[in-house]
């Protein structure tokens, strides 16, 4: 096995992450997809607990999968069967947790601020699996992986992100991401769904031109702010924010479509767009797992 990686404690999210560290998870991500045995037994008698205070399928499965194939103990914790639910606060939680002997914690919350509050006061090592609209670090680096696996690098590259900036923590996570890489970014959003704080990094742009990008990477639509008037519906929102057929068609030959998952098939992407050809939506799923495994392994290291 090569050298580790060096590492800080935690992985709170990629706006202050080093060039250096980006560059050595993605590295040793290659090494664990080149990987072939299912399961390794490097962290063997380690345990890892998934906290997740907010509902997850992929990533929590994902990240247990990493836990397994690198021969850690999985640990799976969920608010909706916990003692948060009677009352017991999220600190308290991660707390026993840490007090029960688990050498690494990967949590998901729904408000932002806590984690880094956490942070200060746990010992182990802490994986943000996505903290509110702040950050999603490990998405935007599975995102990072899958571009630089088709292009060869990232650097140069334009990247334009599309959808409901104002409320994406993945859109954040890839922006700070991207540029360290040296990839250029630009946003695209509806009026009420834009992120004025993020303005100083990152212009928006049409559609029209956001669609002239490298990478295309497209975000899920919240339905339920339909509900608050955000949208005026799913097919509105697809007329002028999808990636419609059409619109696919029309892109350079070069260019790839990513979209985080789940996908709302025809509203953000029509359902021949997610399936077509130089779609990576399932590329960036499968990339999910030796980018995970190399997160943790900096983690427990």
């Amino acid at each position: 096995m090569s050298t580790l990686i060096r590492h800080d404690k935690h992985l709170l999210g990629l706006k202050r992450l080093p060039k250096s560290e980006l560059e050595a998870i993605l590295n040793r991500a290659t090494y664990w997809a080149s990987v072939p045995s299912k399961v390794s037994n490097a962290f063997q008698g380690s345990f890892v607990a998934n906290m997740f205070f907010e509902n997850s399928t992929r990533t929590r499965f994902s990240f247990e999968i990493a836990e397994k194939r690198l021969g850690a103990e999985a640990i799976n914790f969920t608010a909706a069967v916990s003692s948060v639910q009677k009352g017991e606060s999220i600190h308290d939680t991660v707390h026993t947790l840490e007090s029960m002997g688990i050498d690494a914690g990967v949590i998901r919350l729904k408000p932002s601020g806590i984690l880094e509050e956490l942070a200060e006061s746990i010992h182990v090592p802490l994986i943000n699996a996505g903290d509110g609209n702040n950050e999603h670090p490990t998405q935007a680096l599975l995102d990072l992986y899958t571009i630089q696996q088709h292009f060869g690098q990232i650097a140069g590259l334009h990247v334009a992100i599309i959808g409901d900036i104002l409320h994406s923590r993945v859109a954040r996570s890839n922006l700070w991401g991207l540029q360290t890489m040296g990839a250029s970014v630009s946003l695209c959003a509806p009026n009420n769904m834009q992120a004025p704080e993020l303005l100083p990094y990152a212009p928006y742009v049409s559609m029209e031109q956001a669609l002239q990008a490298d990478v295309i990477m497209m975000l899920r639509v919240q339905l339920e702010r339909h509900d608050q008037g955000m949208i005026r519906s799913a097919e509105d929102y697809r007329k002028h924010y999808g990636l419609t057929e059409e619109r696919a068609a029309k892109l350079a030959p070069h260019t790839i479509i990513m979209h985080p998952a789940p996908v709302n098939r025809n509203v953000e992407m029509d359902d021949a767009v997610v399936d077509h050809k130089r779609s990576k939506i399932f590329t960036q799923i499968k990339n999910g797992v030796p980018v995970r495994m190399s997160v943790i392994e900096r983690a427990l290291s």
